[in-house]
């Protein structure tokens, strides 16, 4: 199958992670997968030389048997902190990373305009835009629960690119190192008992910032009936929809953005959020 992307709305969204990069065409215009998705193994180690290796065989693997939108840009997500198409940290990554012009060094691998962002920020813009979020404007916070805490802070649309609200201090502590879905396993919490961790930790966000909505991702956000229904926020708490297809949309959203000029801008509609229950 053949994917003609100058079609529009259609970009290649790249998602690199510590063991795997995943890739994938996006239509935009209803922020599905529409060919794909090709997933790798990162190398190890994950240097830059390495991983844009990686993402070249990636794209071309995705685009093999058309000519057509190979000038296009890519969205890529990068695991750190990105300032300008710079990786300033590497979580996961070699750390040949930190202080690396990205964006520059995949272009010139892949041939083609690249887009980069951290992968929280681009999950953050996906669910935003097609998934718990859609419609809503103001303040979005989108957290994800795994080995870590991720997040993303997204208003009326558009991406405060790397919020790290995954290290604020909560009772002295680390918050992932209380909160997060890891620090449950490691303490032998039932649900309800990490739901007390849960609401300390959303509660501190709901007070710094006066979300509109705030999404929970991560792998146990298909467990939200254990644990959202015990929280008592006045913000609506609901799990994320895309799962593991939010960092390929975002990366796409992204792409998109930079063709266009933009910055990750999404066009919310009003809506009503509801309560709190998912």
């Amino acid at each position: 199958m053949s994917i003609n992307m100058t079609s529009a709305g259609h970009f290649i969204g790249v998602d690199i992670g510590g063991t795997g990069v995943k890739g994938g065409i996006v239509n935009l215009e209803k922020g599905e997968i529409l060919w794909g998705c090709v997933r790798l193994a990162t190398p190890q180690p994950a240097d830059p030389e390495s991983v844009g290796d990686v993402v070249r065989q990636l794209v071309d693997e995705l685009t093999a048997g058309s000519e057509a939108g190979r000038d296009s840009t890519v969205g890529v997500t990068f695991p750190g902190i990105v300032q300008h198409g710079t990786s300033r940290s590497a979580a996961n990554m070699d750390r040949t990373f930190i202080d690396f012009d990205i964006g520059t060094h995949f272009s010139d691998r892949i041939r083609r305009p690249v887009a980069v962002l951290n992968d929280a920020d681009a999950a953050g813009l996906a669910e935003a835009r097609y998934g718990a979020g859609k419609g809503t404007c103001g303040t979005v916070l989108v957290i994800t629960l795994g080995t870590g805490i991720g997040s993303a802070l997204i208003f009326d649309g558009n991406v405060v690119p790397n919020v790290e609200l995954g290290h604020i201090s909560i009772d002295g502590h680390d918050a992932e190192t209380r909160a997060s879905a890891v620090a449950r396993e490691r303490d032998g919490l039932g649900w309800q008992e990490y739901s007390v961790r849960l609401q300390r930790y959303l509660s501190e966000l709901e007070f710094m910032f006066s979300p509109e909505l705030i999404i929970v991702g991560g792998g146990i956000s298909q467990r939200a009936d254990e644990y959202l229904p015990h929280l008592n926020l006045r913000t609506p708490v609901v799990p994320a929809k895309l799962r593991n297809d939010a960092g390929i949309v975002g990366a796409a959203i992204q792409a998109a953005s930079a063709t266009s000029g933009l910055r990750g801008s999404t066009s919310p509609t009003r809506r009503s959020t509801g309560s709190n229950q998912p």
